[in-house]
């Protein structure tokens, strides 16, 4: 069993990484960039049952370069998470653009350094299939979002970045060093307390009724948990080395289909979700004082499907369906606010 370095511990998929890591018997190091924070990561860890003496918990912030090589002492592999996340859209896009290609950088240089094996670093699907024409054919990991198109938001154009610059760095000073990337779709699943993903404020935003109506907007789903185990298997499988695969489950869903499954399995608990589509018209109205909705409009009416086939076929991953994904993703919250 190895010792794993976890960047982002306090995240959602963090947080699930670090519960498999513990299940699979590897010791892990985590970051987090305050550690005031240090009994949350260690509270969720114990309240799922797991051995907290297997988590260590270090301070390290992305913008920061001399924390990362103490960071990385020891350890085998590194799980890079972390990353800059917008609550709204910035004014200026290296407001994220900066820290995340930075971080990723900084992280890469300290595992060098310490002579990891291997770094195992979340993209994301918004760093493969925006900024190009949406088409029939799914897009897989040879394709690249165009972060100098129009419409590419600048969270989308920080993940395009971060991963180029990864990749350029392991083929310019890697010096053997291994990297793997995992680029998500959606991601959905159980929550493990009140710090979760933008998709999954989604369904909370229709459990409780936030939207009038549905937008339409279409996108990948994927579980957390299969997230995290895609993660792992990356980390230890040796045709792995020098691969990014997608992570999703099935077809894209429109924002109707998962009102749609909520509705047909959680009943009464469901009776704030909408029924009704919301027209394009009436989103960009909402998006001048909604900075949410704003975030919608570039892609409303847009359907992109993509596929797992890689992941599947080189690492034997097989994740949930996406009803289990949504669902899972509503009896948490539904739990956590109980």
């Amino acid at each position: 069993m190895a010792k794993v370095l976890v960047t982002g511990g306090t995240g959602f998929v963090g947080g699930h990484i670090i519960l498999q890591l513990i299940d699979a018997g590897h010791e892990v190091r985590t970051t987090i960039r305050n550690l005031s924070r240090a009994a949350e990561v260690s509270g969720v860890v114990a309240t799922h049952g797991r051995n907290t003496g297997a988590l260590e918990v270090v301070q390290a912030d992305l913008l920061a370069d001399h924390v990362w090589n103490d960071a990385c002492k020891g350890v085998e592999y590194v799980l890079h998470v972390a990353s800059p996340f917008p609550a709204e859209e910035p004014d200026d896009p290296q407001e994220l653009i900066v820290p995340a290609r930075e971080g990723a950088l900084r992280v890469l240089r300290a595992a060098r350094n310490a002579s990891v094996k291997r770094v195992v670093m979340t993209s994301s699907f918004a760093a493969v299939g925006y900024g190009i024409p949406a088409r029939e054919e799914a897009f897989d990991e040879k394709d690249w979002t165009d972060p100098d198109h129009p419409s590419v938001q600048a969270y989308m154009q920080s993940k395009t970045h971060a991963e180029k610059a990864a990749w350029d760095f392991i083929e310019r000073e890697g010096q053997g060093l291994e990297l793997s990337v995992i680029n998500p779709t959606g991601i959905f699943g159980p929550v493990l307390g009140a710090d979760y993903s933008t998709s999954i404020g989604l369904i909370q935003a229709l459990l409780q009724g936030a939207l009038p109506a549905v937008p339409r907007i279409a996108f990948g789903v994927v579980d957390v948990r299969d997230v995290a185990d895609l993660h792992l298997r990356a980390m230890t499988t040796a045709a792995a080395n020098g691969e990014r695969f997608i992570a999703v489950s099935g077809k894209a869903l429109w924002l109707k289909d998962v009102a749609a499954i909520l509705r047909a399995n959680l009943g009464e608990r469901a009776a704030l979700v909408p029924t009704a589509e919301m027209p394009d018209s009436e989103v960009i109205q909402m998006a001048k004082i909604a900075p949410a909705m704003a975030a919608m409009v570039p892609q409303l009416g847009i359907i992109r499907e993509t596929t797992s086939r890689k992941a599947q076929s080189l690492l034997g991953w097989q994740p949930r369906s996406v009803e289990d994904a949504i669902i899972a993703s509503a009896e948490s919250l539904l739990n956590l606010a109980s």
